[in-house]
């Protein structure tokens, strides 16, 4: 079962984020109360897994949800195997639209320099906030039907 174990937030761009159990995602802006929210962007919300910080963790580092400046940290979700314009709903009210992979990072963020090792430009994600509403730890996270796929297959 694919879900939600972190929702993060920072007050500044580039630095870690902090596990702030819930929060509420805003249609056509980000999450509410972080710095990186922005409505003339399509990089409202990043997403990185649990699974990649595990991977960062096996190689000595001290790192956790929220160290990659994450937004949403998730579990049980491949998040590099969804293409740009996938649709994602999370708990009962949230639709995410995926629209970047990864990311190019100009120079070496304080995340790099904290961490050693930046994953988020290989491995994190980005989307839209299509429709908004509250998200929380534990909440399950789906396939929405979207333009290019309406079957709206679970996951």
């Amino acid at each position: 079962m694919a879900r939600i174990v972190a929702v993060n937030q920072s007050e500044q761009k580039g630095t870690k984020k902090k596990n702030i159990t819930s929060g509420t995602l805003k249609e056509d802006y980000g999450l509410l109360g972080d710095a990186h929210c922005d409505n003339n962007s399509h990089r409202q919300v990043s997403l990185l897994a649990r699974e990649s910080i595990n991977k960062m963790q096996s190689l000595g580092l001290k790192v956790g949800p929220g160290d990659f400046a994450e937004n949403l940290t998730t579990e049980g979700l491949d998040l590099l195997s969804l293409p740009i314009g996938r649709r994602i709903s999370i708990g009962k009210e949230v639709i995410l639209e995926v629209s970047q992979i990864g990311k190019e990072c100009e120079t070496p963020c304080a995340i790099y320099y904290q961490a050693g090792e930046c994953i988020m430009p290989k491995e994190g994600i980005f989307a839209r906030v299509i429709k908004g509403g509250k998200v929380s730890v534990g909440d399950k996270i789906n396939f929405s039907p979207s333009n290019s796929d309406e079957r709206g297959r679970t996951g």
